[in-house]
């Protein structure tokens, strides 16, 4: 999805230096090189999915510089899964979209799934939804397509340890930075536990399948619409279209200001949850890999609260926005 412009670029040595999985035929080199320690454990990926990906709490304070934060589209439920093992959300996570994971485990390791739940099994037994379990040697964890929501978070204890570039062991998608997506015959290593984990199961609301609404404040270039009220009036269907860069909407196209019809705005810098207005007239949310510049108004922002619940709605779901205007 192109929304918007951006200027973050990662390098080819960053690149390269975040491979981070040690590929199938490849057994005697470790992911990241010679200086890389003996994994803890490892993941053996039978089966991808349609996308799943290393992500944390993102590379923050870089944006001046061009580099997004990205990591965990869903903060709350990556955060989460980290709490449940008893360890420092900043450690990475599989994110898996519609579901469709399949690992086999080389270690023990102590696993939690959060996020949108789906039918989950280990070795053909079904497994709990934000409740840790134990992944023995040997055994496969195979994730079946949400039942509500969109992406799910794959937790162990010790974390997903690639090598993290900038800070960060995640993967933006529009940038290119991080580990690539994975892809069946990945090995993925897992890092020494610590901490203990203190919590049987987390009584966690699953993603509404129905109509989300966000809460949004007004944003700097919300003058540039003919009225900010068609924004808020209109039943939005999210587009196919959408990915981690932003959730992109279909409704009838927002019209510009008279004064602003012609105009040009000069690329600006956007947050995550900003909601510009390209000139279709159909907005886009910004999500964890939307670019640090924009030459397209920011009408609204998303209230952060609400920005994970972005992240978690599907293609064809309908959304709404609801502003504070104080």
């Amino acid at each position: 999805m192109n929304a918007g412009s951006s200027d973050a670029h990662g390098s080819a040595d960053d690149a390269a230096g975040l491979q981070g999985v040690q590929p199938r035929g490849r057994p005697e080199q470790r992911a990241g090189g010679p200086s890389v320690h003996e994994p803890y454990a490892v993941l053996e990926v039978l089966d991808a999915g349609p996308l799943t990906l290393v992500e944390d709490l993102g590379r923050a304070g870089l944006a001046s510089l061009g580099v997004g934060r990205s990591g965990a589209a869903d903060r709350r439920s990556h955060a989460l899964g980290a709490r449940l093992l008893g360890q420092d959300p900043r450690l990475a996570s599989l994110e898996v979209t519609l579901g469709g994971l399949a690992v086999r485990a080389h270690g023990s390791v102590t696993a939690v799934l959060t996020g949108a739940p789906c039918d989950a099994t280990l070795d053909g037994s079904l497994v709990g939804h934000a409740a840790p379990f134990l992944l023995r040697d040997g055994q496969t964890l195979r994730l079946g397509r949400p039942r509500s929501g969109l992406r799910t978070y794959l937790s162990v204890r010790g974390g997903v340890a690639v090598p993290p570039v900038l800070g960060s062991r995640s993967t933006d998608v529009l940038s290119g930075i991080g580990p690539p997506p994975l892809t069946a015959g990945d090995r993925v290593p897992v890092g020494e536990p610590s901490g203990h984990p203190h919590v049987d199961i987390a009584p966690v609301r699953p993603p509404d399948p129905g109509a989300v609404t966000l809460r949004a404040t007004v944003g700097p270039r919300a003058g540039w619409l003919a009225s900010l009220d068609a924004l808020t009036a209109t039943v939005w269907t999210v587009s196919e279209q959408s990915d981690r860069v932003g959730v992109r909407l279909v409704g009838p196209g927002l019209e510009r200001h008279p004064s602003t019809r012609t105009a040009e705005l000069p690329s600006e810098g956007v947050v995550r949850g900003a909601v510009q207005v390209p000139p279709g007239g159909e907005p886009v949310v910004f999500l964890s890999d939307h670019p640090v510049t924009g030459g397209y108004p920011v009408v609204a922002v998303v209230v952060e609260a609400d920005i994970d619940l972005a992240a978690q709605v599907v293609p064809g779901q309908e959304l709404l926005f609801r502003l504070h205007r104080g």
